[in-house]
């Protein structure tokens, strides 16, 4: 098998990805991005590198004998101002901030093509996992009413409308009313956020309303940066009274399976692909 360089952001993603190599026999050597990466990430072999850190990282997947690379996990937006790139880091930096302007599709579009740029391949994450994406329907036992898989189309169709604009990944609708739009500050806290709204505007553990919708957006690469959720997705999406999530089948990765399938039957939430 081909050594894979993981490079790994925030998240349970980039542990599922090494976890999966680790039970495969493949080898893997983790790049954990500083500030980000889990810290039980550190006992597989690799090194911890700052985001700017180019020519480290390319000096160590080659040394290591990596062929491809995997992208994996959250990584905010930084503050090119306080980065601290090595050499290599600087020479790309004004062709990274200058993709950055154009938005965060952009700006992977110009990392990926510096590490294909380099003769590694780029492989995605669901594929490494087996391809554990959203099957069609319901997953788990609960299925959605007909107002609750209204309220998810819905969702779905803000989410991808606002990844035309390469703003986010998700949405939250309660009653055909948009609640939530998902922008720089991750899933997690967009829920945290319609957790905190009046209890008149969102269901509650009672009477569960609404749904978060997690949808691609239409300009990215597949590869890196598709769409997520978990058992922790489930758990947040209950804390804010919403009856389900979904996304689109086969374009929505699951992390852990039987775990979101049991989280999502205790709760009572349901969880749907949408197939197009």
């Amino acid at each position: 098998m081909n050594k894979l360089g993981l490079i790994a952001g925030g998240g349970a993603l980039p542990v599922s990805v090494a976890a999966r190599c680790e039970a495969e026999g493949r080898p893997v050597f983790v790049v954990r991005l500083a500030g980000f990466a889990d810290v039980h990430l550190a006992r597989h072999p690799g090194l911890e590198a700052g985001m700017a850190e180019f020519g480290r990282i390319l000096s160590a997947l080659k040394k290591a004998g990596c062929t491809a690379v995997c992208f994996a996990g959250t990584v905010s937006r930084p503050d090119f101002r306080t980065l601290k790139p090595d050499l290599k880091g600087a020479a790309l930096m004004p062709g990274i901030i200058a993709a950055a302007t154009r938005g965060d599709d952009a700006l992977l579009r110009k990392i990926l093509s510096v590490f294909e740029g380099e003769g590694y391949a780029i492989e995605g994450a669901d594929d490494i996992l087996g391809g554990e994406t959203l099957p069609a329907g319901a997953l788990g036992a609960v299925r959605p009413t007909d107002e609750q898989l209204s309220d998810l189309r819905k969702a779905l169709h803000v989410a991808e409308k606002a990844g035309e604009l390469d703003i986010g990944q998700g949405a939250v609708v309660c009653q055909g009313l948009v609640l939530a739009v998902e922008a720089q500050e991750g899933t997690d806290a967009m829920l945290a956020r319609v957790a905190g709204l009046p209890s008149d505007l969102r269901g509650s553990a009672r009477e569960r309303k609404g749904a978060l919708g997690k949808a691609p957006k239409p300009i990215q690469d597949m590869r890196v940066d598709m769409p997520v959720i978990g058992a922790r997705t489930v758990e947040m999406a209950a804390a804010a009274g919403l009856a389900g999530v979904g996304g689109v089948a086969g374009r929505l990765i699951l992390i852990d399976r039987a775990g979101l399938i049991e989280a999502a039957d205790r709760l009572g939430l349901f969880v749907w692909g949408e197939q197009r």
